[in-house]
């Protein structure tokens, strides 16, 4: 799942002006969640029209097909690779067909013996695609709806994951941009002498490297904070800060900035006169100033 460089732009405008970004991501697996579900029902019903002499599971026919691409297999089998690869201690393909057969056969014999089981509910979904429609009896039901469920999950995870990778790094590069730090005070990436990346680093006139730790995270997540004192980093630029993690950053010499706070960029400003990095004051008006940062970078 990539991020649009739109949807890059528009969570760094929220979390330069202490806004909560997270809306945006959520319109964005929305949006990507509900286009797959179309596309899912499509197949579902050109499956069934295939499938309507077969008296077997046409479903593990169509959607379990061996021929179909690993990633495919395991969503419409109900899994997630990380899952097969904790399982298997491995996620080769021979291990993605047989664990997808196995987790789908027991799904299947845990939904009929639910429904043999009895139960006042009775489930018909009805799919139509051109004219023609298609009647999912419970059991077919109840395995779309899984299907669909854990696509979500992984719709979500992956969101997350890349507004990580794509907009912290890009983060701090529109912070230098607005304070107009030259290019040669500052790096996207490096290695420590422990030989770990660090998200970026900058510079100051005595070449001296600081190296800058950018996690998006709210008060709930006090990890980031902790990795970052961990690995001294100088640097730390986050979303929110709980009251503890300012402390203790404070107490190991980090600088911090969070954004949340009201104008809470603006300490960047602070940080970079503090490490003797060259920079300009910034005037005028952050929109303007970012509607010329981003017609540069993107």
């Amino acid at each position: 799942m990539t991020l649009t460089d739109v949807v890059t732009e528009r969570i760094i405008r929220r979390l330069l002006k202490s806004q909560d970004y997270r809306i945006e991501i959520i319109t964005l697996i929305n949006a990507e969640f509900l286009q797959y579900s179309l596309d899912f029902f499509r197949r579902v019903v050109e499956a069934k029209l295939r499938n309507k002499t077969v008296t077997s599971d046409w479903y593990k026919t169509e959607f379990l097909n061996p021929n179909l691409p690993s990633d495919e297999l395991i969503i419409n089998a109900g899994l997630n690779k990380k899952t097969i690869s904790n399982m298997y201690n491995s996620a080769r393909r021979e291990v993605v067909l047989e664990a997808t057969s196995v987790h789908y056969d027991q799904l299947y014999e845990a939904i009929n013996n639910l429904i043999e089981q009895g139960n006042d509910i009775d489930i018909t979904l009805t799919l139509k695609l051109h004219g023609v429609s298609v009647d999912l009896n419970i059991n077919e039901s109840l395995i779309i709806i899984n299907t669909l469920a854990v696509k979500r999950a992984e719709l979500r995870g992956g969101a997350w994951s890349t507004a990580g990778k794509q907009v912290e790094k890009a983060l701090m590069l529109v912070l230098c941009k607005i304070y107009r730090v030259p290019q040669n005070n500052y790096g996207l990436t490096t290695l420590t002498e422990a030989h770990r990346e660090v998200d970026f680093y900058l510079v100051n006139n005595n070449n001296k490297r600081f190296l800058c730790e950018i996690k998006l995270m709210g008060k709930g997540n006090p990890e980031g904070a902790d990795t970052t004192i961990a690995r001294d980093s100088h640097i730390f630029v986050a979303d929110k800060l709980s009251d503890l993690n300012k402390q203790q950053l404070s107490q190991k010499g980090v600088n911090w900035v969070e954004l949340r706070s009201p104008n809470g960029f603006a300490k960047f400003q602070d940080i970079l006169q503090a490490l003797n990095v060259p920079y300009t004051v910034f005037t005028g008006d952050l929109d303007n100033r970012l509607d010329e940062i981003f017609s540069e970078i993107f």
